[in-house]
C-alpha cells in the first residue's frame, strides 16, 4: 500500500498543476478583485479609470485601496480575468450571429 501512495504522490508531482490547490484559488477577496477588474475593463466598452500596471515595470507593489496595488500583486489573476472578458466576447457575438443571421 506505501508503493501506491508514494507512486500517486509522484505521478501528481509530475503534472502541470502540481503545486496548485483547487481550494486556494479565488480564497481572497484581492484574487476576486483582481479578476472581475481584467474581465470587465475588457467586457466593458469605456475605458479603466487607472492604469493597471505589468509586475515587470516594478510600480503598484502593496496593498491597499488602489486597484492598481491589489492587481499588481494578483497579476495573474487580472490576466485570467481579461482572457475571461475575450471568451464572453466571442461567446456574445457567436449568440448574436446566431439570434440574427
Amino acid at each position: 500500500m506505501t508503493n501506491t501512495t508514494e507512486e500517486d504522490s509522484k505521478a501528481r508531482s509530475r503534472t502541470f498543476f502540481a503545486g496548485i490547490e483547487p481550494k486556494e484559488l479565488f480564497s481572497t477577496p484581492e484574487e476576486w478583485h483582481a479578476f472581475l477588474i481584467g474581465f470587465f475593463e475588457i467586457l466593458c466598452p469605456w475605458p479603466p479609470w487607472v492604469r493597471i500596471p505589468s509586475p515587470s515595470t516594478g510600480e503598484g507593489k502593496g496593498e491597499g485601496d488602489n486597484p492598481s496595488e491589489t492587481v499588481s500583486t494578483e497579476y495573474h489573476y487580472y490576466l485570467g480575468g481579461r482572457a475571461c472578458g475575450v471568451l464572453a466576447w466571442i461567446a456574445i457575438a457567436k449568440l448574436i450571429q446566431v439570434a440574427f443571421f
